[in-house]
């Protein structure tokens, strides 16, 4: 089995080599590398290239919004997982923007975190429903609906438009006439056809655009 490769970045030393400690005892997992400020978080993954770097967002000399920039740019195939104490409105949507694919409270526990990480892991997003809600206020509120033509055929927009809503691919699947493998590969043209990285991007592209909203949701 291959496991997953995996970055801490954190500044509190007992609590990184503590996180470390409990997922070098996962059997599908593996950490590759540990960091203390954000441009060490952003050197590593450039050096080993891993599957999910785990950032703490209060992170010395480079924060880690920046250095979740700085991955996302060089790293495009590493995704972030945020973990932050903040969130308002604007912060989780500068979370998004940064290329993070998710985030989570820093009171979760660590089985939280463990799920959170193979979710990511496996392309999905982290970001509650409610979280959704908020990335859609606040994009509603900062951008005029152009309606400008999406380049998604019927059936992926509303496959982007299930993901908006919260669902996972499995979830996705159960819908009528569609499977969990249909699912998969519709989201990996929907991806190559934004040029984005990961399902939150996705749905963040298509709301600003106007082509879904997951509030009503698009059926077709």
């Amino acid at each position: 089995m291959q496991k997953i490769t995996v970055v801490l970045a954190e500044d509190h030393a007992v609590v990184r080599q503590a996180t470390a400690e409990i997922i070098h005892h996962q059997p599908d997992m593996e950490v590759v590398g540990q960091a203390g400020t954000g441009a060490e978080a952003v050197h590593l993954a450039r050096c080993v290239r891993p599957d999910v770097v785990v950032m703490d967002i209060a992170m010395p000399h480079v924060d880690g919004l920046e250095a979740t920039r700085r991955i996302r740019d060089e790293c495009p195939h590493t995704r972030v997982l945020v973990l932050t104490a903040r969130e308002e409105e604007q912060y989780v949507v500068e979370l998004l923007r940064a290329g993070a694919v998710g985030y989570l409270s820093k009171t979760a526990g660590l089985d939280e975190l463990l799920q959170a990480i193979r979710a990511v892991a496996r392309g999905e997003s982290v970001l509650a429903p409610a979280a959704v809600s908020v990335v859609v206020r606040r994009l509603m509120d900062e951008t005029k609906q152009t309606q400008e033509p999406s380049p998604l055929t019927n059936r992926e927009l509303q496959v982007l438009s299930l993901v908006a809503e919260g669902l996972t691919n499995r979830n996705i699947g159960r819908q009528p006439s569609i499977s969990l493998r249909t699912v998969e590969a519709h989201l990996t043209h929907i991806y190559d056809k934004l040029d984005v990285g990961s399902r939150t991007e996705a749905v963040v592209w298509g709301i600003r655009q106007g082509w879904i909203d997951p509030q009503k949701g698009d059926r077709p």
